[in-house]
């Protein structure tokens, strides 16, 4: 089945990225022997990776990994990893979003594994293997993607004879429906960063391309501003939810009804079904609506690598570790029922706990939507090399604007500008 993930592969070589991700052994980042035997650390946030890591483990006597948990990377995760390879002490592997993997390549913090990785290419989906390669590099083994649909609350769309959307014309309609029924209903929730990607990425409203040899940055584009002015509209008219997303009023929200849809990718089955318990048997799921009836265009938010970070000085053990964490079917069967990933292997598409029906969303065999959207996912969204930065400025923007201190449309024009900057006094060439 077709994958489409993030396109950085060949985007470092066009710009000229300055790559400095081999690296000597760092302070405890990991010991090395022969055939990759010794120890290694793993730094990560997915529900289901310390049950992953402890069957590895008991499989493996030979190579022990440490499991460390951090916060999600957009949320401290990622700077605690580069603080840790600025400092020399980072572990060998981290959890690294596709979206991120562009900026830790700029910035040195990876290392190259292609001398043990590049034997297992043919394990993945294209698009999956290259989002973890730049030039010849191999920073990581591909994990999950991240296709998007709409998770809504049956309970409330039947109570109102509500139909699951099919445009976002009638998600506003059934929005201002929704709404009037009660006043503490709303349709859905702020979104940030990645998750707000998606949306934009849904229509081809783009953030990045390249130039010839420069950097273009679009997250003004009229097509973008046509995004944020419809999601704008929605806040405006008191449609959306106060409740920030992964807040434990977002919880209670999704568990009480007063939050009845989330656009969001696969994993956020996960992320729901852990968080909001009480909604169970209630919830649903959808195709993503779209901006032109009869259209199939999905969007993508998150996936991510099991990255190898510069300093690791057991490489060898850090990708059988790597790969094996994204290619065993018990392991990943334990991810998908842990964290609703979707896997990236391709010899994982058939695993059993994709095709059954889940509980918590009344029966339905949800996966069955997001294999559909899968394929549907624009190939051609390019994320840019500073994304860490690029995704705290937009959202400072975002969060004001939710609030009703700005605008989206304002947000993404002010992080356009502020990244174009920094891009520039990096000494990267960004086309005008």
């Amino acid at each position: 089945m077709k994958r489409s993930i993030v396109r950085i592969a060949g985007v470092a070589g066009a710009l000229g990225l300055a790559l400095t991700a081999t690296g000597c052994g760092g302070s405890g980042s990991g010991s090395s022997s022969a055939a990759g035997k010794g120890s290694i650390t793993f730094w990560g946030w997915a529900p289901g990776y310390a049950d992953a890591v402890a069957a590895f483990n008991k499989s493996h006597p030979d190579l022990k990994v440490t499991y460390q948990a951090v916060q999600p990377g957009a949320k401290g995760g990622y700077q605690k990893m580069l603080n840790a390879v600025k400092a020399g002490n980072a572990p060998c592997l981290a959890q690294v979003g596709y979206e991120t993997l562009p900026s830790f390549a700029a910035q040195g913090a990876l290392k190259d594994v292609s001398k043990y990785a590049s034997a297992d290419e043919g394990d993945y989906q294209p698009a999956a293997w290259k989002s973890v390669t730049l030039g010849g590099a191999v920073y990581g083994a591909p994990v999950d993607t991240g296709p998007m649909a709409l998770f809504y609350n049956k309970k409330v769309f039947d109570s109102l004879g509500l139909k699951p959307p099919a445009t976002w014309d009638e998600y506003r309609a059934d929005a201002e429906k929704i709404h009037a029924s009660d006043p503490h209903r709303h349709i859905s929730s702020p979104y940030l960063d990645y998750d707000y990607a998606g949306l934009a990425w849904q229509t081809g409203a783009g953030w990045f391309g390249v130039k010839g040899d420069a950097w273009q940055v679009t997250m003004a584009s009229a097509a973008n501003k046509k995004v944020a002015d419809y999601w704008q509209g929605l806040a405006d008219d008191g449609l959306i939810s106060g409740a920030p997303m992964y807040d434990q009023a977002w919880y209670t929200g999704i568990g009480n009804g007063d939050i009845a849809t989330v656009v969001g990718a696969v994993w956020q089955a996960g992320v729901i079904k852990g968080g909001a318990k009480s909604g169970s048997g209630q919830w649903a799921v959808a195709p993503l609506p779209q901006w032109t009836a009869g259209a199939a265009q999905a969007g993508n938010a998150g996936g991510s690598a099991t990255a190898v970070l510069k300093g690791c000085d057991n490489t060898e053990g850090a990708w059988e570790f790597a790969h094996w964490l994204g290619t065993d079917r018990a392991a990943f069967g334990t991810l998908v029922e842990k964290a609703a990933l979707y896997p990236a292997a391709k010899k994982l598409l058939d695993l059993p706990q994709l095709k059954g029906g889940d509980p918590y969303f009344g029966g339905q065999k949800i996966y069955d939507v997001f294999a559909a959207a899968a394929p549907q996912v624009n190939s051609s969204w390019t994320w840019g090399p500073l994304m860490t930065k690029t995704a705290a400025d937009l959202d400072d923007g975002l969060g004001k604007a939710w609030a009703g201190k700005g605008t989206i449309a304002g947000a993404l024009r002010t992080s356009q500008e502020q990244t174009a900057g920094e891009m520039k006094k990096q000494g990267l060439k960004v086309a005008e």
